[in-house]
């Protein structure tokens, strides 16, 4: 699969990998929950640690909480407390962009329950310009997903993943309530995805990371971080990381989240998914693959969708999850079978858990080049 974008620009969900890889610049549409935000107002207390832990450092804080201010005298007064137990607090703990490369290789090969290339086949059609993504416009007659092989759903991590995708009121506003039965499938998706080799790579190089001190500290922070609710419109606990990204909301008339290409073939089978375009057809000449495009959710549009397509539940909740840990609220650097890509994660900044540690708000691929 290649680019359809004729541009020396990869452009993915929000963002584009300009010529030089290493500096992505802003481009198109954020979520909608970060639209207008400069970076440094998605941390609560910048005079405070709370929620920052190992986050970058930005010169207009006042103090800081990143691996190297111990070494600058210039640590906000807790510091220590909020972030020193955790492991972090020394410069050799911080996660280089090497290591996630190497990390991030390691579980694209340990993803052994991806789709084989028989097991899609995808009808992408109509490629479009970046600036006729707001058009909302048809331009593709026939679905997406012309086959799925459905026995994919019947292996362990994705029959767990689909029971979790009904479980949600996709309008935000709504306050989510789980029954003791969904509650369950929570945990018994983290406990199936963490029988793979996949989660298993990424908790053995989070362990050795300093993150996690052991396998249950690192479930039950997973589960805190992707299924905790919170409010994102009025005051009701009407939204998650999980839910948001994997099974997609809808505010202030417009589809955000939804970045799962599962979730996507389910609702589009079903005949509330309408597929429009795409701006961008990733390089990988196997699944996983990445497809950004456009496309009406039951009468509402999403302007730029980006998704892995033929990717495990686990290998995208790996790799979401790494990102969150490693880069929180930044692009995240990675490489999959020798081709670069990007994550952006965002926290959300107005409620916390635990010792002041962030929900994700979002995680989505922004730029890939080849």
């Amino acid at each position: 699969m290649r680019a359809c974008v004729p541009l020396t620009v990869a452009i993915l969900c929000g963002l584009a990998w300009a010529e030089n890889p290493k500096e992505p610049e802003l481009f198109l549409e954020l979520e909608e929950e970060t639209e207008g935000a400069p970076a440094s107002s998605l941390y609560l207390a910048p005079s405070s640690c709370q929620g920052r832990c190992l986050e970058a450092f930005d010169k207009h804080h006042s103090c800081h909480c990143n691996a190297r201010c111990p070494e600058f005298g210039n640590c906000c007064e807790d510091f220590e407390s909020l972030c020193g137990h955790e492991g972090f607090s020394h410069s050799s703990d911080a996660i280089t962009k090497e290591e996630l490369q190497s990390v991030s290789e390691k579980i694209y090969r340990a993803d052994t329950n991806k789709a084989r290339k028989e097991d899609i086949v995808l009808n992408s059609q109509n490629c479009i310009s970046p600036s006729e993504t707001r058009d909302q416009v048809d331009r593709c007659p026939e679905p997406l997903f012309t086959y799925v092989n459905e026995k994919l759903f019947s292996k362990p991590t994705y029959s767990a993943f689909l029971n979790l995708l009904n479980n949600y009121q996709r309008a935000t506003g709504r306050g989510e309530h789980f029954t003791a039965q969904e509650l369950a499938e929570q945990d018994t998706f983290l406990r199936e995805i963490m029988k793979t080799a996949v989660m298993k790579e990424l908790y053995g190089f989070l362990h050795q990371q300093n993150r996690y001190s052991s396998e249950q500290e690192f479930v039950s922070d997973l589960k805190n971080m992707w299924f905790g609710l919170y409010s994102r419109s009025k005051e009701e606990r009407d939204s998650s990381g999980f839910e948001h990204v994997f099974s997609g909301e809808v505010k202030k008339g417009k589809v955000t989240g939804f970045h799962n290409w599962i979730r996507f073939y389910m609702q589009e089978k079903e005949g509330l998914v309408d597929y429009y375009s795409h701006i961008y057809d990733g390089p990988w000449d196997s699944y996983p693959d990445v497809l950004a495009m456009q496309f009406n959710w039951d009468g509402y549009y999403k302007e730029v969708g980006s998704a892995f397509i033929g990717s495990s539940p686990e290998f995208e909740f790996a790799l979401y999850s790494l990102c969150f840990i490693a880069r929180p609220g930044k692009v995240c650097q990675l490489s999959l079978g020798g081709h670069p890509l990007a994550i952006q994660t965002y926290t959300w900044n107005k409620s916390t858990y635990g010792n002041g540690k962030k929900y994700i708000a979002t995680a989505y691929v922004v730029s890939s080049t080849h």
